[in-house]
């Protein structure tokens, strides 16, 4: 079985890569014109070499300093790193900056090319060596072999081969390889029209497989495409998986509407953003430290954006150190937990650190607290089920689903992970209906329900009196939160933790409102009994007094807050009623009421079944609370007589 692996190459303008690809594949990467007639690589080049059952797409990046953005556009998707030296130049520039964004981009490993060893004395050499020994010193390359090698005289080529199938032995044990069984993600860097056949994007394939008939996404952009065709190094192939270089022929899309910096990704995979939390390492090298809210260019994937940095608990990032931080991008990328990333300086353009994304789609951290910080160093934890629990903490008040763990999260089993938040108690689920579950994480929802009681608090203190406010009131007020299911869940569950009290028309916090006496509860709950028994047709405030054997001068407060409460709903100042009685009461009216084009007082009467003395107050109470409205002798439903 042929394992497919990409080989980027790195190095100074003019120290041979072109040359020395053309020597390993045959295949001169320079395609411009430009670039043959000025003999420096501009664009990325790609070619093919295949080692045993290793393919090697290689991407040939340009040297120059002007065309770092083509380098780092390059790099992406690199397996492996082809460090090129010329013996007799040694380390420049582009050599130094070149190596800074490899360290960045965190690769497994690489080898070391030392090119053009025909045009210098033998005795050179190990003087260059040394150099370079000195310069990789402490990086993934501090091990790395150094190949001798001309391109004219094909000095080392089998050797510098050789190496090259050593380390893509080393890749092939690693993690990266369980990545084709992902789903798909390619980040576009070129992207071109052909006649006949429409738009046409390329990429390495990072992530995934893709089959003709397939549908994808470009992402930023939302816009949904259907594989027409696809080509591995200009062969035409039914399917293309991770690690493969692929020109994707896409049926749904202008040419127009697409660009480099874009990704083409299997729907619902990723999510686009204009802010995510990153883990920054400002370069040890840097003359003065990175301040906060500092402008610089961040290179993502294929993307280069303007971004507004905001450390995380601290002014400034000293060189070699390492913080947590928010990018504030200028337009929406794409990303997922654990990418890495290469910050460069607005102006003059030089690299100055990179790192990692712990959040790709995240929410402003505007006071950070020991809880997000915690948080924060779990999402940098080997340990996949406390990145998850992470994951799921900064999903927020999202309605997360667990298919995004691969995205935000790195996670594999994700059942497995999942039931592990839960049996842990990370993850709580709200049932919403009988087919729909919330997830949360705890202590989002402990936030939450402080937010809650803390509002209640504030409206316990305009209400004294009363030992539970107007839910509606209280609902309008989280109206940001979106249905209102939701929240009548959460309140449910803080009833359940015995936080607030809850009835259809009032919530309160527990302990809140007048202090009753044991007896006076006693009392009130034997008063709600008495009107619940009632019906319709219950006693006045007057002969509760009358009835109640103890406490009888408390009976019209305990009454007023049986209806502040909920319990009871107050049609006069002497005319109480049980909510339950109420609610039948308007159920009747309104499905007779619906049917008809009015009713007068005495059918009302017959409906509920009670005298003048009661239908009166009620009939009255209906109008003033807006559920009927009169027309002459007759009443109508208020918002069908609008």
């Amino acid at each position: 079985m042929t394992t497919d692996l990409i080989l980027g190459t790195a190095g100074h303008i003019d120290h041979g890569k072109t040359s020395l690809i053309r020597a390993l594949t045959g295949v001169n990467t320079d395609r411009l014109p430009e670039e043959k007639k000025r003999g420096i690589t501009i664009e990325l080049g790609f070619a093919e070499l295949v080692l045993e059952d290793y393919r090697l797409g290689i991407v040939d990046v340009p040297g120059h300093e002007k065309f770092v953005r083509n380098m780092l556009a390059g790099a992406t998707g690199m397996d492996i790193a082809l460090l090129v030296v010329a013996a007799d130049d040694s380390i420049k520039q582009q050599t130094r900056e070149h190596l800074e964004i490899l360290r960045m981009l965190d690769l497994p490993v690489g080898v070391i090319a030392l090119t053009k060893c025909d045009l210098v004395d033998p005795d050179w050499l190990p003087l260059v060596e040394d150099e370079i020994r000195e310069l990789v010193a402490g990086t993934f390359l501090a091990d790395a072999p150094i190949v001798q090698t001309s391109s004219t005289t094909g000095m080392g080529i089998d050797l510098l081969k050789d190496e090259l199938l050593a380390a893509a032995h080393f890749v092939a044990d690693t993690k990266r390889m369980h990545l084709v069984d992902a789903p798909f993600r390619m980040a576009i860097d070129r992207t071109f029209t052909i006649a006949g056949h429409g738009t046409v994007v390329t990429g390495s394939a990072s992530s995934g497989r893709v089959q003709v008939g397939d549908e994808l996404v470009i992402e930023p952009g939302g816009i949904h495409v259907r594989v027409r065709g696809l080509q591995n190094h200009d062969r035409v192939v039914q399917e293309v998986h991770r690690g493969q270089r692929t020109a994707i022929n896409l049926a749904g899309v202008h040419h127009d509407q697409t660009d480099r910096g874009q990704e083409l990704a299997s729907v619902g995979h990723l999510e686009p953003s204009k802010l995510v939390t990153l883990s920054l390492t400002l370069l040890p090298n840097m003359q003065r430290p990175l301040k906060n809210r500092a402008r610089v260019r961040m290179h993502v994937g294929t993307a280069e954006l303007l971004t507004s940095i905001i450390l995380l608990g601290r002014d400034q990032l000293e060189p070699g150190e390492t913080c947590v931080c928010q990018a504030f991008l200028s337009a929406e990328a794409v990303t997922v937990w654990n990418q890495p990333f290469v910050l460069r300086s607005e102006s003059p353009i030089t690299t100055i650190g990179g790192g990692r994304v712990l959040v790709p789609a995240a929410h402003k951290l505007k006071n950070p607290d020991d809880v997000d910080f915690e948080m924060l160093d779990k999402l940098q934890s080997g340990n996949q089920v406390e990145r998850a629990s992470a994951a799921l903490f900064f999903a927020g008040l999202r309605n997360w689903q667990p298919s995004e763990l691969s995205r935000t999260a790195g996670v594999e089993a994700i059942e497995e992970t999942v039931g592990g938040l839960v049996e842990s108690g990370e993850m709580v689920e709200i049932n919403l209906s009988p087919q729909r579950t919330f997830r949360l994480h705890r202590q989002v929802l402990e936030r939450l329900s402080h937010r809650i009681a803390a509002a209640l608090q504030t409206m316990h203190e305009k209400e004294p009196l009363r030992s539970t406010v107007d839910l509606s009131k209280l609902l309008s007020g989280f109206d940001y939160l979106g249905e209102r299911t939701f929240l009548l869940a959460v309140l449910e569950h803080m009833k359940q933790a015995g936080v607030v009290r809850l009835t259809d028309r009032g919530v309160g916090l527990v302990g809140q409102g007048p202090q009753l006496s044991k007896n006076e509860r006693a009392l009130m709950a034997q008063l709600i009994r008495q009107y619940q028994a009632a019906g319709f047709e219950s006693p006045t405030v007057k002969q509760c007094q009358q009835e109640a054997t103890k406490n009888q001068q408390s009976v019209p407060q305990l009454i007023q807050l049986a209806a502040a409460d909920g319990d009871l709903v107050e049609i006069t100042n002497d005319y109480f009623m049980h909510v339950e009685a109420e609610q039948s009461a308007r159920d009747k009216l309104s499905a007779m009421l619906a049917e008809s084009e009015g009713l007068t007082l005495s059918e009302i009467r017959g409906i509920l079944g009670t005298s003048r003395k009661y239908a009166v107050p009620f009939c009255e109470y209906l109008d003033r609370v807006g559920f009927t409205q009169r027309k002459g002798d007759k009443r109508v439903l208020a918002n069908l007589g609008k």
